[in-house]
């Protein structure tokens, strides 16, 4: 395969998201990354529909779109690792990878001797990477996790959804698992760092990786702005609580979202609006400054904005090189002439369905270009391939 990871490999030993979310992008990058799923089960998101895949024949697949969505380029072994079988081909496998990747919970692999001192012991290069909801240490470490409750014991909901006095108030989760994706992204990068500094030192290393960790470290501006003041952030619904005007408004057909970052964006802004005045004004002419006098500022937008429709506005403030866009459907998403350009969609050829719609890595390399060309794996698709690879009978996974 091709891409920078053509030369690695990853046992994936992990399911429902971040994992796999790690998993994928490694394997986007070009690594062999073989997903070890439970024998006759597989991971628990092949059941996470509907919607699940048609097949070619128009009947319905066992492929869940939450499956498909985070283990392209994968292959597939099905083992029962509570048997010394399945035991076996774990650590054949991990004789061979450079990752592996894993979100039991604490200690159960070790349990089967799978553990990290297990697997150091047959590849003292191996990185071994542990992405578990709390972590491996402390308090809660043993407790199971997922991305919703992540999202409000982290600080991630009190931020996010309108204030509790409007319509619609209350906190609010992120419409995509994002404590999910953004843990396989640290994972990714965690994993990616230790194969730096194995090149340099040969040894392989262990990387504990925590959902409610990285909800925090996502807390980002909003922490610091606590931290710094010791006020706590609120719900602002829309409105960006340290850069203004940034919020989503109605015109007169629809809605746009408006992302004014500097007082000259500001300056352009205002002179589309017909209100040059306002670049001049106290009260707005710096940024520190409409944030705090936006209860004057903001219906002042409001009110002008709703005298052109969507399409005018976003030709004036295009034009004036001030950020604004619509807000897309996801379907229109993939109509947007620009992701169209940059090819996200792509079809993936899959032996039930005969092609498979995949959003595709937005990662580019002029020097070693991504290829997508291997579906997310159907159960097992490739046991007796990798068991023959090994040097394995094809019943020592059963």
């Amino acid at each position: 395969m091709a891409g920078p990871l053509s030369h690695i490999r990853v046992l994936d030993l992990s399911r429902i998201m971040a994992g796999p979310w790690s998993g994928q992008i490694l394997a986007d990058l070009g690594a062999d990354v073989i997903k070890v799923e439970r024998l006759g089960e597989g991971d628990d998101t092949r059941r996470w529909g509907p919607p699940y895949l048609a097949a070619a024949d128009g009947s319905r697949t066992q492929e869940s779109g939450y499956y498909l969505s985070v283990n392209r380029g994968k292959r597939s072994v099905e083992v029962d690792i509570a048997t010394p079988e399945g035991r076996e081909v774990v650590v054949a496998l991990a004789r061979t990878a450079d990752i592996v990747l894993e979100n039991f919970k604490v200690g159960t692999l070790a349990r089967y001797g799978l553990g990290f001192d297990d697997l150091k012991a047959v590849n003292p290069r191996l990185i071994y990477c542990s992405i578990t909801g709390f972590g491996t240490t402390g308090p809660r470490k043993s407790e199971v996790a997922y991305d919703f409750m992540i999202q409000a014991m982290g600080g991630l909901m009190s931020v996010t959804g309108e204030r509790d006095d409007l319509p619609g108030g209350g906190p609010q989760k992120v419409g995509v698992p994002i404590v999910d994706i953004m843990t396989g992204m640290y994972a990714t990068v965690a994993v990616l760092a230790a194969l730096a500094r194995r090149a340099e030192t040969g040894e392989g290393d262990f990387v504990d990786i925590a959902m409610l960790d990285v909800s925090v470290a996502m807390l980002a501006n909003q922490a610091m702005n606590y931290l710094v003041s010791g006020t706590a952030p609120i719900r602002r619904g829309n409105r960006h609580p340290n850069i203004q005007p940034q919020d989503v408004f109605a015109v007169a057909d629809g809605h746009l979202v408006l992302a004014v970052g500097n007082d000259e964006q500001f300056r352009r802004f205002a002179e589309v609006l017909g209100c040059p005045e306002w670049s001049g004004d106290a009260r707005f002419a710096t940024n520190a400054a409409r944030v705090t006098h936006l209860d004057i500022l903001h219906p002042l937008i409001c009110e002008r904005f709703l005298t052109q429709p969507l399409a005018h506005w976003l030709a004036a403030l295009g034009a004036a090189q001030v950020p604004c866009g619509p807000i897309n459907t996801v379907p229109m998403v993939f109509e947007e002439a620009q992701i169209k350009h940059r090819e996200m969609l792509r079809e993936l050829p899959h032996p039930l369905a005969g092609t498979v719609k995949q959003v595709v890595s937005p990662m580019r390399f002029a020097n070693a270009p991504l290829a997508f060309d291997r579906a997310p794996p159907l159960l097992g698709e490739h046991t007796a391939e990798i068991l023959a690879e090994l040097g394995l009978a094809g019943e020592v996974a059963r």
